[in-house]
C-alpha cells in the first residue's frame, strides 16, 4: 500500500514523498491517520538546523499522530479495527507500529483535541518531576503549548499560584483562558521583581522553564525562591550566557531539574517518573474529563499537502501560531 508522509531533505526544505506501508506483523497495528500536530519548538528546531539538533537529513518528522487501526497482525488482543487511537510517531497518511506503543483515544474526545497528547505528555513527566506541592507557587517561562500545558497541570497539581510568563500578549492572553492566576509580561524587564511581588517577595517555589532560549535560563534561576526548583522543560538551543551560580543557585539552595522526555523508565511507573504510555492515557483522561484545555492552543487547520505551509509559519516564528493541526483523512 502506498502513502504519504512529510520529509524535510535538507536543511528548511519541507516535501510530501511517497513510501511503500507494509502490512501488520506478529504483535502490530496499521493505523490511518487522521490528525497529526506540528510541534513548533522541537520540529522548527531541527528543522532550522538549531544548536543541539542532530542536523542529519532526510529527516521524516512528527511525534504526535491519531488515527484509527485499520489492521492487526497476528497475536494482538485489545484493539480492533476501527479504534481511535493515539501514536508517538510521524506525520504520514498511515502507519504500522507494535500494538503494545498504541493508546486508545477516549470516547467523547475529538480527534483534533487528542492529538496534542504527545506534548502534553511531555509537559506532564517535567511538572512531575517538579514534585509540585499543594499551595506552593509555580512560575512557567514561555507559553507555546509545552509551556501551556505545563501551566495547566502544575495548577491541576495545586500550585498557586500558577503564573504564566511571555514576551507575547497574545498568548498571555490565551494562559489566562486557560487557568493561569496570574501573567507577566517579560518584556517589561525585571522577571524577579515581577514575580516576587507576585509571591509575597518570596519568588517561586517552582520554576518551569519552557521557551528553549538559552538567555532564559538565568532568569529563571533568579525567579526561583529559597531551596525553590527550576526544571529545565525545553530544549535550550544554544550555550547559556554568563550564570552566577554562586548568587543565584547556590546560595539560594536551589535543585535544578533536567527533565527531557527521553529520559523516562521503560516499563514500570515509580512516583514522579512515570513511562511515556502511562503519561499519555493520563493526558487523554484529563482532556475527556475537560480538564485540560487545548482547544484554545488550535491555532490553524490545514490539509496534510499544505505541510510546507505550515512549516513555514513555524521557521517565521509567528507568535500568532501556537497548534498546527494536518488533517490526513481522504
Amino acid at each position: 500500500m502506498k502513502g504519504r508522509r512529510v520529509c524535510w531533505p535538507e536543511q528548511g526544505k519541507v516535501i510530501l514523498e511517497d513510501f511503500e506501508v507494509g502490512a501488520p506483523g506478529p504483535g502490530e497495528a496499521l493505523l490511518r491517520t487522521e490528525w497529526t500536530l506540528i510541534s513548533p519548538g522541537t520540529e522548527g528546531a531541527f528543522l532550522m538546523g538549531l544548536p543541539n539538533t542532530s542536523g542529519r537529513y532526510p529527516n521524516r518528522p512528527g511525534y504526535n499522530y491519531v488515527g484509527r487501526v485499520a489492521g492487526v497482525g497476528p497475536g494482538v488482543e485489545g484493539l480492533a479495527v476501527g479504534d481511535r487511537v493515539a501514536l508517538h510517531a510521524g506525520h504520514a497518511s498511515a502507519a504500522v507500529a507494535p500494538a503494545d506503543r498504541v493508546v486508545k483515544v477516549p470516547e467523547g474526545l475529538s480527534m483534533e483535541e487528542a492529538a496534542f497528547f504527545c506534548m502534553g505528555a511531555i509537559s506532564l513527566q517535567g511538572v512531575r518531576k517538579a514534585r509540585v506541592e499543594l499551595g506552593e507557587s509555580v512560575l512557567v517561562i514561555g507559553q507555546g503549548i509545552i509551556g501551556n500545558l505545563a501551566l495547566q497541570l502544575a495548577r491541576l497539581d495545586g500550585g498557586m499560584p500558577v503564573i504564566g510568563a511571555d514576551v507575547d500578549e497574545g498568548r498571555l492572553a490565551v494562559a489566562r483562558r486557560c487557568g493561569a492566576d496570574q501573567v507577566i509580561d517579560a518584556t517589561q524587564g525585571d522577571l524577579e521583581g515581577q514575580v516576587k511581588a507576585l509571591t509575597g517577595g518570596k519568588g517561586a517555589a517552582v520554576v518551569i522553564e519552557a521557551t528553549g532560549s538559552p538567555e532564559a535560563v538565568a532568569p529563571a534561576f533568579q525567579a526561583a525562591g529559597w531551596c525553590g526548583r527550576v526544571v529545565l522543560l525545553a530544549s535550550t538551543r544554544g550555550e547559556t550566557p554568563s550564570v552566577n551560580f554562586y548568587r543565584d543557585v547556590h546560595k539560594k539552595g536551589l535543585t535544578v531539574i533536567g527533565a527531557h522526555n527521553s529520559v523516562r523508565p521503560g516499563q514500570e511507573s515509580t512516583a514522579a517518573f512515570w513511562t511515556f504510555k502511562e503519561d499519555a492515557e493520563t493526558v487523554l483522561r484529563l482532556l475527556a474529563a475537560g480538564r485540560l484545555n487545548v482547544r484554545d492552543l488550535i491555532s490553524v487547520r490545514l490539509k496534510a499537502e499544505e505541510a510546507p505551509r505550515g512549516y513555514q509559519m513555524v521557521m517565521d516564528r509567528r507568535r500568532d501560531v501556537l497548534g498546527i493541526l494536518l488533517d490526513w483523512r481522504e
